[in-house]
């Protein structure tokens, strides 16, 4: 994805997602409206969008479902939108791997202004360090600082899930909801395995060098320096 991409509006409400359309078009961002919670994934497989405003309820599939099956291949960022009050604790917890939510009803500047906090707060990874790390999920390849790396596809699906939002923490619970797609029932130290791994692999492409970084008790964020 790039700064071209879309914001892909999922809503089914037409007046709903037609104001939203053109405050962000209005804020400087092309737009794709989809009513249907059917139609995400595959629009997504074809060209993952810049952001996604997600509906709560939809035909076809909720969006609850499509949250959780985006976020067992793509990093992209999620805001879920509600008008269901007793969803929120759900939402609150992110347990699905959303990034924010906002409830019905709203004003279109805050749904402006969601979008723009969340793309400052987690920059395209292509686009923060197109000269050290550089990942092509459909191929499944990735490198580090030019040099290839060679990961399996679950580390690499973990290490995008990292890089896309540099700076936050993620739990190994959420680590294991994005890279596990079938949710196996594995243990939260499978995720240690995986990053003892993952760090080998970038420490061989650049000795002294740690992007990932552990907090005890919380989990892993990713943080790179400037190239």
């Amino acid at each position: 994805m790039t700064d071209d991409s879309p914001i892909l509006i999922v809503e089914d409400e037409p007046k709903l997602a037609a104001l939203m359309r053109d405050y962000l078009i209005a804020a400087g961002y092309a737009t794709q409206c989809l009513d249907n919670g059917l139609q995400v994934v595959p629009a997504v497989r074809v060209s993952e969008p810049r952001l996604i405003l997600l509906d709560l309820m939809l035909p076809g599939r909720d969006g609850l479902q499509v949250c959780q099956e985006l976020r067992s291949f793509s990093a992209v960022p999620i805001i879920m939108i509600t008008a269901r009050v007793e969803e929120v604790d759900r939402l609150l917890g992110l347990d699905l791997g959303a990034d924010d939510y906002i409830c019905k009803p709203f004003s279109p500047r805050e749904v402006v202004a969601r979008v723009k906090a969340i793309l400052r707060r987690s920059p395209q990874l292509l686009n923060s360090a197109p000269k050290r790390l550089l990942i092509d999920e459909e191929q499944y390849l990735a490198s580090f600082d030019g040099i290839a790396l060679d990961l399996t596809p679950l580390e690499l699906r973990l290490l995008s899930t990292l890089a896309r939002s540099p700076g936050r923490v993620f739990s190994r619970d959420q680590l294991l909801d994005r890279i596990y797609s079938d949710h196996r029932v594995v243990t939260d130290r499978t995720v240690d395995s995986h990053i003892r791994n993952l760090r080998r692999k970038l420490e061989q492409a650049c000795p002294g060098e740690q992007p990932i970084e552990s907090l005890y008790g919380v989990g892993y964020r990713f943080q790179l320096a400037d190239g």
